[in-house]
């Protein structure tokens, strides 16, 4: 039969014979051929111009093929630095302004005591009660510094929604009002910036993905995120140097020299960035650093003070051991407690208020915040603190204030019926416990700014020690050359800092904070023996957090012994490894999922000779039984197909040896951010060592009873 219309290839149905019901094919072809002509034209309707459209696209490809032969991640972590430095410079300007606020209301309440103690107490409480309640009600994972969580990442276990974007806006807003506490709650925003940080960078990634279609695999993300870490310290201290530094030594266990670039890039992008803004704002007239100091540079310090510098950062090092230990037993103690455990896990901002209460009652000016300089902000702490001249001599030449002239920072140290020893040392006290009190707090909060304080507080005081012990300098045969207490505070800050941290690195960072390198060499003498001490006793506070907290990540090996060498895997291995035979058939797979629900299943030649193939995804093996269940076999009949056949098998690149010692497999576990590695006798299955394995013989190792 031959069509009218000459197409031979698309003919409607001849007519029905007589007899027989008609059927309408004909009609159905007519209708789909009458939609697509339809969306044809619907299309061309919604696209004009394909010409221009192809050239457009020609055009953008090319501007993007250029633009990236440098290399996109160029682009990518200068939006990084220049994103977290808006945002810190934002979120400083917010936190000043609603401090300004809490300074007027105390002050416009008159002399009124009740009205003194309410606008002082209540304003912080609200604050942090809304910064816990608002932060907590989106995401649990906002509270707390967020620097534990990030480790545990780095190290290539991940943790749901700590690099959420909802995440970011809790936390943004949580930590503007935990910071607008002022002194009253005295945290920081160090930690909780890394963690934004890293949050940006992981939406970046993802938009990087999208731009150059390339796939993004763990790591690159990694490298954004280790680069994420050091702009986070780089734009709040505005120093990209030890920002890198303290990235490094505060975040990985191992560091990849290919990823030292991307740091410095990012972080000088956000310091420069963060500083400019200042400058831009009218606040400086130039880029200067954070916290400027005006020591003498010809002749900082005499030679035997450096025993003095090394003597204060054993002190040091011993009141961080104590400071670790009781944070540690805090935070453990009001996580188990039945009281404190159930408003925690209840009534967050309930906690918060009490807590906030307390502090705020004790910080009170007219009571005993008039003995610990309340009224300051943590920046007039550091300022004051680190004040180059010697406040007993500033004391002694001082004249009375007039009613309503504004008193000088130190003078807030200085009290009519105590002298500055005394309230210096108050300080120390009260803060030593109020500062482990407030870290238990489940708001966005950072933690190292205020041991940062502290330490400038500890080298302050031994700083007017030695002022007072030798008025006219230790060696006074070249003339006057008077004790700068204001050097010893920087050595202060950066060894208690570092000792809690475990970093070397704070040596720089208050170098670059404040301008000042001239002490350089006993700053970092200090560190170092706070370190010495510090991490002979206890572990940092990042690290007892993650003990406290119970999180993933695998410990360090302490001892410095060879225990760790005797070990051998063949000691804490599991040898009860659920394995698959290159044969095995519907039901050993179906039984093997079953069993066990791993990631991945090892592969072996057969079950009388074991010998290690590869390794075959769980995904690969559910789609081999969905299909084999679908196929639906007679009854009694097994399914045909195997593993071997069947599914892809991905080599084992890495192996371990039953006589491989613990330290070796803790070795490889950190270095290449493991998960499983499998374990092979003469090339057969002999068992699989995964993290919690290897942590449960570090653990032994520890503690051997």
């Amino acid at each position: 039969m031959v069509c009218s219309t000459g197409d031979t290839d698309i003919c409607p149905p001849a007519p029905a014979e007589p007899g027989m019901e008609p059927t309408d094919d004909a009609s159905r072809l007519r209708d789909e051929e009458e939609a697509v002509e339809r969306v044809l034209v619907s299309e061309k309707s919604w696209r004009p111009c394909p010409k221009a459209r192809r050239r457009l696209r020609g055009c953008l490809e090319f501007v993007q093929r250029q633009l990236f032969r440098v290399g996109e991640d160029w682009y990518f972590l200068f939006v990084l630095g220049v994103l977290m430095a808006m945002i810190s410079f934002m979120m400083d300007l917010i936190v000043s302004r609603l401090y300004e606020a809490h300074r007027w209301l105390y002050q416009e309440v008159g002399d009124y005591l009740v009205l003194k103690y309410l606008s002082w107490t209540m304003y912080p409480v609200a604050l942090a009660a809304f910064s816990t309640g608002f932060s907590q009600s989106i995401t649990p994972h906002s509270g707390g510094s967020g620097i534990p969580e990030l480790k545990t990442i780095l190290t290539g276990v991940m943790l749901e929604d700590y690099l959420a974007i909802k995440n970011f806006g809790a936390k943004v807003v949580g930590l503007t009002c935990t910071l607008a506490c002022g002194s009253t709650v005295f945290l920081g925003k160090v930690g909780p910036f890394v963690h934004l940080s890293a949050m940006v960078a992981a939406y970046l990634g993802k938009m990087r993905t999208s731009v150059t279609k390339e796939y993004e695999d763990k790591f690159k993300q990694n490298e954004m995120l280790v680069a994420a870490q050091a702009v986070g310290v780089a734009t709040v201290f505005g120093a990209p140097i030890s920002g890198v530094l303290f990235s490094i030594e505060v975040m990985s266990s191992h560091f990849a020299v290919r990823d030292y670039w991307r740091g410095f890039f990012a972080a000088t992008c956000g310091a420069f960035m963060f500083r400019l803004l200042a400058v831009f704002n009218s606040e400086q007239e130039t880029i200067v650093a954070l916290f400027k100091t005006d020591f003498k540079i010809d002749f900082p310090f005499d030679l035997p003070e450096t025993f003095f510098f090394i003597a204060l950062g054993g002190a040091c090092g011993v009141i961080g051991c104590a400071y670790l230990f009781c944070q540690r037993w805090l935070l453990g103690y009001v996580k188990d407690n039945k009281l404190t455990a159930k408003l925690l896990a209840t009534d967050k901002p309930v906690y918060t208020v009490l807590v906030v209460l307390l502090l705020a009652s004790i910080t009170f000016p007219p009571s005993l915040g008039q003995f610990m300089a309340s009224r300051l902000t943590m920046k007039e702490h550091l300022v004051s603190l680190f004040d180059n001249r010697t406040w007993g001599e500033l004391a002694r030449n001082a004249s009375p204030a007039s009613p309503g002239e504004p008193r000088r920072l130190w003078q807030e140290w200085c009290h009519p019926s105590v002298p500055f020893f005394g309230t210096l040392a108050f300080f120390l006290l009260m803060k030593f416990w109020m500062l482990i009190l407030a870290t238990t707090l489940p708001l966005p909060a950072g933690y190292f700014m205020p041991i940062f304080v502290y330490g400038a507080a500890v080298g302050r005081l031994a700083g007017e020690t030695v002022a007072a012990l030798f008025p006219q300098g230790i060696n006074a045969e070249g003339g006057i050359r008077p004790v700068i207490p204001g050097g010893y505070a920087l050595a202060g800050a950066a060894a208690f800092s570092g000792s809690v941290t475990h970093s070397v690195s704070t040596a720089l960072l208050v170098c670059e904070a404040t301008g000042q390198l001239a002490h350089a060499l006993p700053v970092t003498l200090a560190v170092l023996a706070a370190n010495g001490v510090a991490q002979k006793w206890q572990p940092s506070f990042y690290a007892g957090t993650i003990i406290v907290k119970k999180l993933p990540y695998l410990p360090p090996i302490r001892s410095r012994h060879m225990a760790s060498y005797r070990v051998l895997t063949e000691e804490f291995m599991n040898r009860r490894v659920v394995s698959l035979a290159k044969a095995a058939g519907f039901a050993e797979v179906l039984a093997a999922l079953t069993a066990s629900g791993d990631a991945e299943y090892p592969v072996v030649e057969s079950a009388a000779a074991p010998t290690l193939v590869g390794t075959v995804r769980r995904a690969e093996l559910v789609a081999f039984v969905q299909c084999r269940g679908d196929a639906g076999a007679p009854l009694g009949e097994k399914p045909a197909g195997t593993v071997g056949d069947d599914c892809a098998i991905e080599p084992v690149m890495l192996q371990l040896s039953p006589w491989t010692s613990l330290h070796q497999a803790h070795h490889l576990f950190e270095l290449l951010k493991l998960q499983r590695l499998f374990v092979t006798r003469y090339g057969e299955l002999a068992g699989a060592v995964t993290r919690a394995e290897l942590r449960r013989a570090i653990e032994k190792l520890a503690d051997p009873k």
